[in-house]
């Protein structure tokens, strides 16, 4: 499998990661805004390490596409 590959698909699996943790976060505030405030439905702790997490894989897949585009430049002028 391509490098360039990988890396667009682990920047597509932190994107959904990223979209689960918001939307779990958008629905507690929903929730939590109905019921006056008073219930916890979501594990704050739990959704800023999903955040965060997601914000790591999507740097280091960008990094992994910025290396692999160095790569490919690399081979065409030892080529040229």
């Amino acid at each position: 499998m391509d490098i360039s590959a990988i890396a667009l698909q682990g920047l597509d699996q932190a994107s959904s990661q990223l979209d689960a943790a918001s939307s779990s976060l958008v629905q507690a505030s929903a929730t939590s805004a109905s019921t006056g405030g008073n219930i916890d439905t979501v594990d704050l702790a739990t959704q800023v390490v999903a955040l965060t997490s997601a914000q790591v894989q999507f740097q280091l897949n960008l990094s992994v596409l910025k290396t692999a585009d160095q790569i490919q430049q690399n081979i065409l002028n030892v080529l040229a």
